[in-house]
C-alpha cells in the first residue's frame, strides 16, 4: 500500500457527472412509467380484475411504491453526482493555495 494520496480530479468530475447522467435516465424512464401506472391507466388495463377494490388497490400501492422509490434513487444519484463535484473543485482550490504556498504567495 502507497503512503502517497492523490485525487484525480478529472476521474471525480467524470464520475460526477456519470451519477447525474444516470439520475437524468431514471427520470426519464419515471416519466414514462408514472403514466402507465396512475390509478387510471390500472382501472382501464385490467378490465374484470378492476371489479375487486382488494386487487385494484394492491396494483395502484405497488406502482406508487416503486415510483417513490425511484424518486428516491434518482435524488440520491444527484446528490451523489453534486457531493463528487463539489470535492474535486474543493481539492482544485486546496491544490492551487498549497502551489501558491510553495511558490511563495502565501505570505
Amino acid at each position: 500500500m502507497s503512503d502517497k494520496f492523490y485525487i484525480g480530479h478529472n476521474a471525480l468530475e467524470k464520475l460526477s457527472g456519470a451519477f447525474s447522467r444516470e439520475a437524468d435516465l431514471l427520470g426519464e424512464q419515471l416519466a414514462k412509467f408514472k403514466p402507465k401506472t396512475d390509478s387510471e391507466a390500472i382501472h382501464d388495463g385490467f378490465g374484470f380484475l378492476t371489479e375487486s377494490e382488494e386487487v385494484t388497490s394492491a396494483y395502484i400501492e405497488l406502482a406508487e411504491a416503486m415510483t417513490k422509490a425511484i424518486e428516491g434513487l434518482q435524488e440520491h444519484a444527484y446528490a451523489i453526482g453534486d457531493k463528487l463535484n463539489e470535492n474535486s473543485r474543493n481539492s482544485v482550490a486546496a491544490d492551487r493555495a498549497i502551489e501558491e504556498q510553495f511558490k511563495g504567495g502565501g505570505q
